[in-house]
């Protein structure tokens, strides 16, 4: 099976954009997740490779959860305490990844991972999370399904990643190409294997400055990525989304989704 080499520091120059850019998950995924799998106020909850918390601190804010918050980038971990204190909500900050899951973390009704669960050994995450999750809990992987943008940016910037930064650009392409095992089949196999999906659809717009942002929040196009070829890339990427946006605005439709996977 192939898995993700796992890079600990893998992030730490994109914590600056991931909350002002990453389309955030609609407080209706939140809640509508939190009610089909019966989380009640006060439940545990681990948002696992949390990044800057945004899973963490919307089911501390709306649901009322006893939240921890988990990641391996310090950056990510000084980011999710600045916003859980914005949005006047307490959550618990631990450094560490998928490895250190333990006995130590408690027990949990769920554990949710937005777009996190790729860069872990995922047999063994679901392994260690069946002796933490209590019955009737459940793994809940959030995640986005870009149906439509206008233009199509997305396009333009696989083409540049291939130029300027090839190495990450084939890392992407292996995690999209049929040696990779989707998450539903490893879930499936795992004890976690009762899976739905609940999903959101939702337009936005957005500006040239909105998907720059966005572009430096990604792990193949991050400024640690992209090192002395930061400038040019940028360039050339501000470049061709003029070219084809002239008024800088950018329409998207995007599936705002949470797959539920509960104990067979």
């Amino acid at each position: 099976m192939i898995t993700a080499p796992f890079e600990a520091r893998r992030f730490q120059s994109t914590a600056a954009y991931y909350l002002r850019y990453r389309i955030p998950y609609p407080d209706s995924l939140i809640a509508r997740v939190a009610e089909r799998s019966g989380l009640k106020a006060g439940g545990h909850v681990l948002d696992l490779g949390c990044g800057p918390g945004q899973l963490g601190i919307a089911f501390a804010r709306l649901q009322g959860a006893a939240v921890t918050a988990m990641d391996p980038e310090p950056e990510m971990l000084a980011a999710a305490e600045a916003g859980a204190k914005d949005a006047g909500v307490e959550i618990t900050l631990r450094q560490g990844s998928s490895y250190d899951l333990g006995p130590d973390i408690g027990r949990l009704h769920l554990c949710v991972m937005g777009r996190s669960f790729h860069w872990m050994d995922r047999p063994a995450t679901l392994t260690a999370l069946d002796t933490l999750i209590e019955p009737g809990g459940a793994v809940v992987l959030f995640g986005d399904r870009h149906i439509e943008a206008s233009p199509d940016w997305r396009t333009i910037v696989d083409k540049l990643t291939e130029t300027f930064s090839p190495e990450r650009h084939e890392q992407r392409l292996l995690r999209k190409s049929k040696a990779w095992a989707p998450h539903e089949a490893m879930l499936l196999a795992s004890p976690f294997n009762n899976l739905e999906r609940i999903g959101i659809v939702s337009e936005y717009q957005k500006d040239i400055e909105d998907i720059v942002g966005r572009v430096f929040s990604m792990s193949s196009t991050s400024p640690q990525a992209l090192g002395d070829k930061l400038a040019d890339f940028e360039a050339a990427l501000r470049a061709e989304l003029l070219d084809t946006a002239p008024d800088g605005k950018i329409t998207e439709i995007v599936e705002s989704n949470g797959l539920l996977a509960f104990r067979g």
